[in-house]
Protein backbone atom coordinates (compact mmCIF):
# COMPACT_ATOMS: atom_id res chain seq x y z
CA UNK A 1 0.00 0.00 0.00
CA UNK A 2 1.07 3.62 -0.53
CA UNK A 3 1.86 5.22 2.80
CA UNK A 4 2.03 8.86 3.88
CA UNK A 5 5.69 9.21 4.79
CA UNK A 6 6.41 12.89 5.22
CA UNK A 7 10.13 13.75 5.23
CA UNK A 8 11.44 15.57 8.23
CA UNK A 9 13.57 17.83 6.08
CA UNK A 10 13.67 18.92 2.45
CA UNK A 11 16.62 19.36 0.10
CA UNK A 12 16.90 20.51 -3.48
CA UNK A 13 17.14 17.60 -5.93
CA UNK A 14 17.36 17.48 -9.70
CA UNK A 15 14.55 16.31 -11.98
CA UNK A 16 16.76 13.35 -12.86
CA UNK A 17 16.98 12.32 -9.21
CA UNK A 18 13.23 12.64 -8.88
CA UNK A 19 12.71 10.43 -11.91
CA UNK A 20 14.91 7.75 -10.37
CA UNK A 21 12.77 7.95 -7.25
CA UNK A 22 9.61 7.53 -9.33
CA UNK A 23 8.46 11.05 -8.49
CA UNK A 24 7.20 13.30 -11.25
CA UNK A 25 7.64 17.06 -10.97
CA UNK A 26 4.70 19.39 -11.39
CA UNK A 27 6.28 20.78 -14.56
CA UNK A 28 6.23 17.38 -16.26
CA UNK A 29 3.00 15.95 -14.81
CA UNK A 30 0.51 17.45 -17.22
CA UNK A 31 2.02 17.42 -20.68
CA UNK A 32 -0.51 17.35 -23.55
CA UNK A 33 -1.86 13.83 -23.85
CA UNK A 34 -1.20 11.64 -26.85
CA UNK A 35 -3.48 8.96 -25.48
CA UNK A 36 -5.66 7.18 -28.06
CA UNK A 37 -7.83 5.06 -25.80
CA UNK A 38 -11.50 4.81 -25.02
CA UNK A 39 -11.87 6.14 -21.47
CA UNK A 40 -14.61 5.83 -18.86
CA UNK A 41 -14.15 9.19 -17.16
CA UNK A 42 -16.08 8.39 -14.00
CA UNK A 43 -16.29 5.27 -11.86
CA UNK A 44 -15.69 4.25 -8.25
CA UNK A 45 -14.05 1.53 -6.16
CA UNK A 46 -14.63 0.62 -2.54
CA UNK A 47 -14.34 -2.06 0.08
CA UNK A 48 -17.78 -1.82 1.63
CA UNK A 49 -17.85 -0.49 5.19
CA UNK A 50 -21.38 -0.12 6.66
CA UNK A 51 -20.33 2.67 9.02
CA UNK A 52 -18.36 4.70 6.51
CA UNK A 53 -20.73 4.03 3.61
CA UNK A 54 -23.95 4.90 5.43
CA UNK A 55 -25.14 6.74 2.29
CA UNK A 56 -25.83 3.28 0.83
CA UNK A 57 -29.35 2.67 2.12
CA UNK A 58 -31.31 -0.60 2.18
CA UNK A 59 -32.96 0.49 -1.07
CA UNK A 60 -29.44 0.46 -2.56
CA UNK A 61 -28.50 -2.98 -1.23
CA UNK A 62 -26.92 -4.02 -4.55
CA UNK A 63 -24.07 -1.66 -3.61
CA UNK A 64 -23.46 -3.22 -0.19
CA UNK A 65 -20.40 -5.20 -1.22
CA UNK A 66 -16.86 -4.65 -2.43
CA UNK A 67 -16.32 -3.21 -5.91
CA UNK A 68 -12.71 -3.52 -7.04
CA UNK A 69 -10.74 -3.61 -10.32
CA UNK A 70 -11.31 -7.35 -10.71
CA UNK A 71 -15.03 -6.55 -10.95
CA UNK A 72 -14.73 -3.58 -13.30
CA UNK A 73 -12.04 -4.61 -15.77
CA UNK A 74 -14.16 -7.37 -17.42
CA UNK A 75 -16.97 -4.80 -17.85
CA UNK A 76 -14.59 -2.35 -19.50
CA UNK A 77 -13.33 -5.02 -21.88
CA UNK A 78 -16.82 -6.29 -22.73
CA UNK A 79 -17.95 -2.76 -23.57
CA UNK A 80 -15.00 -1.67 -25.66
CA UNK A 81 -13.46 0.59 -23.03
CA UNK A 82 -9.70 0.59 -22.60
CA UNK A 83 -9.21 2.67 -19.48
CA UNK A 84 -10.94 4.48 -16.63
CA UNK A 85 -10.66 7.34 -14.16
CA UNK A 86 -11.34 6.33 -10.55
CA UNK A 87 -13.22 9.01 -8.59
CA UNK A 88 -13.40 9.33 -4.82
CA UNK A 89 -16.52 8.18 -2.99
CA UNK A 90 -15.32 8.89 0.56
CA UNK A 91 -14.00 12.19 1.89
CA UNK A 92 -10.64 11.25 3.34
CA UNK A 93 -6.99 11.20 2.38
CA UNK A 94 -7.11 7.48 3.09
CA UNK A 95 -9.55 7.17 0.17
CA UNK A 96 -7.17 9.04 -2.13
CA UNK A 97 -4.29 6.74 -1.17
CA UNK A 98 -6.51 3.67 -1.62
CA UNK A 99 -7.38 4.69 -5.18
CA UNK A 100 -3.77 5.57 -5.98
CA UNK A 101 -2.67 2.14 -4.76
CA UNK A 102 -5.22 0.47 -7.05
CA UNK A 103 -4.12 2.65 -9.96
CA UNK A 104 -0.48 1.76 -9.34
CA UNK A 105 -1.31 -1.95 -9.54
CA UNK A 106 -3.80 -1.84 -12.44
CA UNK A 107 -2.70 -0.18 -15.67
CA UNK A 108 -6.25 0.47 -17.04
CA UNK A 109 -6.83 2.90 -14.16
CA UNK A 110 -5.13 5.81 -15.91
CA UNK A 111 -6.23 8.55 -13.53
CA UNK A 112 -7.51 9.24 -10.03
CA UNK A 113 -9.74 12.06 -8.79
CA UNK A 114 -9.12 12.08 -5.07
CA UNK A 115 -10.12 14.08 -2.02
CA UNK A 116 -8.28 16.58 0.14
CA UNK A 117 -9.71 19.03 2.63
CA UNK A 118 -9.72 22.04 0.33
CA UNK A 119 -10.70 24.28 3.23
CA UNK A 120 -7.68 23.32 5.34
CA UNK A 121 -4.95 25.85 6.10
CA UNK A 122 -2.25 23.26 5.36
CA UNK A 123 -3.66 22.48 1.90
CA UNK A 124 -0.54 23.69 0.01
CA UNK A 125 1.58 21.28 2.05
CA UNK A 126 -0.76 18.39 1.30
CA UNK A 127 -0.89 19.25 -2.41
CA UNK A 128 2.90 19.26 -2.46
CA UNK A 129 2.97 15.82 -0.86
CA UNK A 130 0.42 14.34 -3.26
CA UNK A 131 2.10 15.87 -6.31
CA UNK A 132 4.51 12.91 -6.34
CA UNK A 133 1.76 10.58 -7.59
CA UNK A 134 1.58 10.76 -11.37
CA UNK A 135 -1.88 9.23 -11.74
CA UNK A 136 -3.49 11.76 -9.39
CA UNK A 137 -5.22 14.17 -11.76
CA UNK A 138 -7.53 16.22 -9.59
CA UNK A 139 -9.88 16.44 -6.64
CA UNK A 140 -13.57 16.39 -5.76
CA UNK A 141 -15.70 17.31 -2.77
CA UNK A 142 -19.20 15.88 -2.31
CA UNK A 143 -20.82 19.29 -2.44
CA UNK A 144 -24.25 17.81 -3.15
CA UNK A 145 -24.31 16.66 0.50
CA UNK A 146 -23.51 20.09 1.92
CA UNK A 147 -26.52 21.79 3.55
CA UNK A 148 -25.35 25.19 2.31
CA UNK A 149 -26.27 25.53 -1.37
CA UNK A 150 -23.59 28.22 -1.65
CA UNK A 151 -20.80 26.10 -0.16
CA UNK A 152 -18.79 26.41 -3.39
CA UNK A 153 -18.24 30.12 -2.86
CA UNK A 154 -17.34 30.05 0.82
CA UNK A 155 -14.14 31.99 1.45
CA UNK A 156 -12.18 29.00 2.73
CA UNK A 157 -13.27 26.80 -0.17
CA UNK A 158 -12.38 29.47 -2.71
CA UNK A 159 -8.96 29.77 -1.11
CA UNK A 160 -8.50 26.04 -1.60
CA UNK A 161 -9.59 26.05 -5.23
CA UNK A 162 -7.11 28.86 -5.81
CA UNK A 163 -4.28 26.52 -4.77
CA UNK A 164 -4.98 23.84 -7.40
CA UNK A 165 -3.69 25.64 -10.50
CA UNK A 166 -0.10 25.74 -9.21
CA UNK A 167 -0.13 21.92 -9.25
CA UNK A 168 -2.19 21.69 -12.46
CA UNK A 169 -4.95 19.76 -10.72
CA UNK A 170 -8.51 19.61 -12.02
CA UNK A 171 -11.68 19.92 -9.96
CA UNK A 172 -14.84 17.80 -10.37
CA UNK A 173 -18.03 19.67 -9.47
CA UNK A 174 -20.53 17.26 -7.86
CA UNK A 175 -23.77 19.13 -7.24
CA UNK A 176 -27.52 19.03 -7.59
CA UNK A 177 -29.18 21.32 -10.11
CA UNK A 178 -30.19 23.74 -7.33
CA UNK A 179 -26.48 24.37 -6.61
CA UNK A 180 -25.65 25.44 -10.16
CA UNK A 181 -25.88 29.19 -9.41
CA UNK A 182 -23.03 28.88 -6.88
CA UNK A 183 -21.06 26.74 -9.35
CA UNK A 184 -21.46 29.45 -11.99
CA UNK A 185 -20.00 32.01 -9.58
CA UNK A 186 -17.16 29.64 -8.70
CA UNK A 187 -15.94 28.97 -12.22
CA UNK A 188 -16.13 32.64 -13.15
CA UNK A 189 -13.65 33.44 -10.38
CA UNK A 190 -11.05 30.99 -11.72
CA UNK A 191 -10.86 31.22 -15.52
CA UNK A 192 -7.52 29.37 -15.54
CA UNK A 193 -8.74 26.40 -13.47
CA UNK A 194 -10.05 23.27 -15.21
CA UNK A 195 -13.51 22.24 -13.96
CA UNK A 196 -15.84 19.44 -14.98
CA UNK A 197 -19.51 19.18 -14.00
CA UNK A 198 -20.29 15.63 -12.88
CA UNK A 199 -23.51 13.88 -13.91
CA UNK A 200 -24.75 16.89 -15.94
CA UNK A 201 -25.55 18.49 -12.55
CA UNK A 202 -28.29 15.96 -11.79
CA UNK A 203 -31.39 17.41 -13.47
CA UNK A 204 -34.83 16.26 -12.21
CA UNK A 205 -35.31 13.40 -14.70
CA UNK A 206 -37.32 11.30 -12.24
CA UNK A 207 -39.65 14.20 -11.57
CA UNK A 208 -40.94 13.90 -15.12
CA UNK A 209 -39.52 17.20 -16.29
CA UNK A 210 -39.27 16.28 -19.97
CA UNK A 211 -39.00 19.88 -21.19
CA UNK A 212 -35.34 20.07 -20.25
CA UNK A 213 -34.49 22.60 -22.94
CA UNK A 214 -36.53 25.37 -21.31
CA UNK A 215 -35.97 24.56 -17.64
CA UNK A 216 -34.03 26.51 -15.03
CA UNK A 217 -31.46 23.69 -15.07
CA UNK A 218 -30.99 24.20 -18.82
CA UNK A 219 -30.55 27.95 -18.41
CA UNK A 220 -27.90 27.43 -15.74
CA UNK A 221 -26.12 24.76 -17.77
CA UNK A 222 -25.84 27.11 -20.73
CA UNK A 223 -24.51 29.80 -18.41
CA UNK A 224 -21.82 27.63 -16.82
CA UNK A 225 -20.84 26.22 -20.22
CA UNK A 226 -20.11 29.74 -21.44
CA UNK A 227 -16.86 29.39 -19.49
CA UNK A 228 -14.39 27.65 -21.81
CA UNK A 229 -12.54 26.06 -18.85
CA UNK A 230 -15.61 24.01 -17.86
CA UNK A 231 -16.33 20.51 -19.19
CA UNK A 232 -19.28 18.19 -18.47
CA UNK A 233 -19.59 14.47 -17.82
CA UNK A 234 -22.38 12.50 -19.46
CA UNK A 235 -22.58 10.27 -16.42
CA UNK A 236 -24.82 9.32 -13.52
CA UNK A 237 -27.95 9.84 -15.56
CA UNK A 238 -29.92 6.62 -15.23
CA UNK A 239 -29.84 6.83 -11.44
CA UNK A 240 -31.55 10.23 -11.62
CA UNK A 241 -34.50 8.62 -13.42
CA UNK A 242 -36.99 5.99 -12.28
CA UNK A 243 -34.61 3.12 -11.54
CA UNK A 244 -36.95 0.43 -12.83
CA UNK A 245 -38.91 2.14 -15.59
CA UNK A 246 -36.62 4.62 -17.33
CA UNK A 247 -36.54 4.87 -21.11
CA UNK A 248 -33.80 6.26 -23.36
CA UNK A 249 -36.07 9.06 -24.53
CA UNK A 250 -36.36 10.33 -20.95
CA UNK A 251 -32.83 11.69 -21.28
CA UNK A 252 -32.98 13.17 -24.77
CA UNK A 253 -33.90 16.75 -23.75
CA UNK A 254 -31.10 16.80 -21.18
CA UNK A 255 -28.53 15.43 -23.62
CA UNK A 256 -29.73 17.97 -26.18
CA UNK A 257 -28.99 20.79 -23.74
CA UNK A 258 -25.58 19.37 -22.85
CA UNK A 259 -24.55 19.14 -26.50
CA UNK A 260 -25.92 22.57 -27.32
CA UNK A 261 -24.13 24.14 -24.35
CA UNK A 262 -20.77 22.34 -24.26
CA UNK A 263 -20.40 20.98 -27.78
CA UNK A 264 -18.55 17.75 -28.63
CA UNK A 265 -15.17 19.09 -27.47
CA UNK A 266 -16.08 19.45 -23.77
CA UNK A 267 -18.24 16.40 -23.08
CA UNK A 268 -17.03 13.04 -21.78
CA UNK A 269 -18.68 9.69 -21.12
CA UNK A 270 -18.70 8.29 -17.59
CA UNK A 271 -20.43 5.10 -16.45
CA UNK A 272 -20.69 6.00 -12.74
CA UNK A 273 -20.13 2.28 -12.09
CA UNK A 274 -21.00 0.69 -9.70
CA UNK A 275 -23.62 3.27 -8.69
CA UNK A 276 -25.23 2.81 -12.13
CA UNK A 277 -26.13 -0.75 -11.08
CA UNK A 278 -29.02 0.74 -9.09
CA UNK A 279 -30.84 1.38 -12.36
CA UNK A 280 -29.15 -0.78 -14.98
CA UNK A 281 -26.00 -2.45 -16.21
CA UNK A 282 -22.70 -0.99 -17.31
CA UNK A 283 -23.69 -1.81 -20.88
CA UNK A 284 -26.97 0.09 -20.56
CA UNK A 285 -25.22 3.16 -19.12
CA UNK A 286 -22.79 3.22 -22.03
CA UNK A 287 -25.38 2.33 -24.68
CA UNK A 288 -27.58 5.24 -23.64
CA UNK A 289 -24.85 7.64 -24.77
CA UNK A 290 -23.77 5.53 -27.75
CA UNK A 291 -27.32 5.45 -29.10
CA UNK A 292 -27.71 9.19 -28.70
CA UNK A 293 -24.48 9.66 -30.66
CA UNK A 294 -25.41 7.17 -33.37
CA UNK A 295 -25.80 9.78 -36.12
CA UNK A 296 -22.89 11.94 -34.98
CA UNK A 297 -19.52 12.01 -36.71
CA UNK A 298 -17.00 9.38 -35.70
CA UNK A 299 -14.61 12.13 -34.62
CA UNK A 300 -17.19 13.42 -32.14
CA UNK A 301 -17.76 9.92 -30.74
CA UNK A 302 -14.02 9.47 -30.30
CA UNK A 303 -13.80 12.72 -28.37
CA UNK A 304 -16.68 11.89 -26.03
CA UNK A 305 -15.58 8.30 -25.43
CA UNK A 306 -11.97 9.10 -24.66
CA UNK A 307 -10.12 12.00 -26.23
CA UNK A 308 -11.83 14.73 -24.21
CA UNK A 309 -11.22 12.95 -20.89
CA UNK A 310 -7.59 12.35 -21.88
CA UNK A 311 -7.11 16.02 -22.70
CA UNK A 312 -8.95 17.35 -19.64
CA UNK A 313 -7.16 15.12 -17.12
CA UNK A 314 -3.84 14.96 -18.99
CA UNK A 315 -4.01 11.16 -19.11
CA UNK A 316 -1.16 9.02 -20.34
CA UNK A 317 -1.32 5.52 -21.81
Amino acid sequence: MIRDQRPGALRMVSSGELAVLGIVTVATRFQPSGIALTVDSHQHFWRYDPARDSWITDEMSVLKCDFLPADLLPELSANGMDACVAVQADQSEKETLFLLDLAQRHKPIVGVVGWLDLCARNLPERLQYFSQFEKLRGFRHIVQAEPDDRFLIRTDFLRGIGCLAEFHYTYDILIYAKQLPAAIELVAKFPGQRFVVDHIAKPPVKGGERTGTSSEWARHMREIAANANVYCKLSGMITEADWRHWRAEDFTPYLDVAFEAFGPDRLMFGSDWPVCLLAGTYRQAKQLIADYLRDRRDTEKEKIFGANAARFYGLKD
